[in-house]
């Protein structure tokens, strides 16, 4: 690989799908950018359906219930922490996310950790509402950018937190001496989607505001069938607050260069899962394994590496093995995901097996709350290679197997009694095996111990319920 890099920026985004960047109109110019000079990893698979289940991964190379049914980082150390221990300044910023909270281990290894998670405020517990605030506004605002000289870059109302992210991590930037770490979780592209103004228009060439927002957000809230109106809205603002978010990164690269450190950094993106907009039945993510919420965008650009783009399928425990070979960092001999970094000088990166996802599906699909330990429902496995995907439900017994390469949007379920397809024994067994497989190791390594105190801080409570999570 490369000579490793002073610096590595790590950014994650809720709730972003593989196919939401991109394309003959895309809406991520900067990410976009990113994505062609480095190396883009078109095959990059959540461990699980939502952030609880896939970060332990991406932070901690390790799947999610590996020590007991609770969702938290492993005890086994952390990308920050190893990489704090090898002497670098470590900063961490999530724009609050409750999952993402010392409650569950994430501040470990940050010399700066900020979750957001103050509360304060009717506005702060109620993004939805923050929404409305912000398109309601959005003309005087107009007006008074207009004659005070200035812009609509960010939001009136900071439904998101991206400014104060912004605003840390840029100090953090700015005042930092020597090699660093620094991670950024952006929450703009979770529900719900309420992109500034101007980042709406950017996407869109037909103008709605507060009321059509409202009458969308009203008919998903109530439960209600979504028409085709209400789809593409929904739609529309998803790509706005994706415009939001790139337009928010583009900033911290142009700190970079204003700080004269671009040239030794490296940068990481990745979305923790996708989103679902009816695929499947549903909005949001529930606890479903298929491809709208599993495939995610993940590239690595390095400043003196290669560009290209790499089909082996790749999970996002790749990421603290990657980001501490980036830095010249030895990783952690726990973590399971091994390095992908050989690809910036254009090798191969091996056969890596099955990715496995996981979910806990409650007596429906759309159970409120919705499950985040092992026992609070079903657990549902996947097994993923570059043409197949495998679920498993293990309590009912149920499997489904999808040929992507003839069904890529994993509709013909080639395991379902009424199917003219045969399932191929040879694909069944190897994949299934990979399940069970897991599953065993689930178990084994959960037995015996003691789930950690996972008491919630009414802060977190407020702010998970913010955010549908009730």
């Amino acid at each position: 690989m490369p000579a490793a890099v002073d610096n590595v920026v790590l950014v994650t985004i809720d709730s972003l799908r593989r196919d939401a960047l991109g394309g003959e109109d895309s809406v991520s110019p900067v990410l976009d950018d990113l994505a062609a000079r480095g190396v883009d990893f078109e095959n990059a698979m959540a461990r699980g359906n939502w952030t609880p289940f896939s970060f332990p991964s991406i932070h901690g190379s390790r799947p999610v219930f590996e020590e007991g049914p609770d969702i938290g980082v492993a005890s086994s150390p952390t990308l920050a922490e190893r990489v704090s221990e090898a002497g670098l300044t470590t900063g961490g910023f999530n724009a609050a996310n409750g999952f993402l909270t010392e409650q569950w281990g994430y501040d470990r290894g940050f010399d700066e950790f900020e979750p957001f998670i103050d509360g304060s405020g009717f506005l702060a517990r109620h993004p939805t509402i923050q929404g409305w605030v912000q398109l309601g506004t959005s003309p005087f605002r107009r007006a008074a950018s207009v004659l005070g000289g200035g812009d609509d870059d960010r939001p009136v109302a900071d439904a998101s937190r991206m400014g104060e992210l912004e605003d840390h991590a840029t100090e953090f930037l700015e005042t930092t001496d020597g090699g660093f770490f620094l991670w950024v979780h952006y929450m703009d592209t979770h529900t719900p989607y309420v992109p500034a103004p101007r980042h709406l228009r950017e996407v869109s060439d037909t103008h709605f505001g507060l009321f059509r927002m409202l009458g969308s957000h009203f008919r998903t809230g109530m439960g209600w069938d979504v028409d085709e109106r209400t789809l593409k809205t929904l739609r529309t603002l998803y790509d706005g607050t994706i415009r939001q978010v790139d337009a928010s990164v583009g900033r911290l690269l142009d700190i970079l260069e204003a700080e004269g450190i671009a040239d030794d950094t490296a940068v990481v993106v990745a979305g923790d899962h996708g989103e679902e907009f009816l695929e499947h039945g549903h909005l949001s993510h529930y606890p479903k394994l298929y491809r709208e919420l599993i495939d995610v965008p993940l590239f690595v650009t390095h400043p003196d590496g290669e560009s290209g783009t790499v089909h082996q399928p790749v999970g996002l425990d790749v990421i603290p093995s990657t980001v501490c070979d980036l830095l010249g960092v030895e990783p952690a001999t726990e973590w399971e995901g091994r390095s992908v970094t050989q690809a910036l000088d254009g090798a191969e990166i091996g056969e890596r097996g099955p990715v496995i996802s996981v979910a806990v599906r409650g007596e429906s699909v759309n159970t409120q709350p919705i499950p985040r330990h092992r026992d609070d429902g079903e657990l549902l496995v996947s097994a993923r290679d570059a043409r197949w995907t495998y679920i498993e439900h293990t309590e009912s017994d149920h499997s489904e197997l999808y040929d992507r390469r003839t069904d890529p949007d994993e509709h013909r379920d080639l395991c379902a009694e009424d199917t003219d397809e045969t399932a191929p024994s040879p694909v069944l067994d190897r994949l299934s095996a990979a399940v069970e497989d897991h599953v065993d190791r689930l178990d084994s390594a959960s037995s015996g111990t003691q789930e950690r105190e996972s008491d919630e801080s009414d802060k977190i409570t407020a702010r998970l319920k913010a955010l549908g999570y009730k």
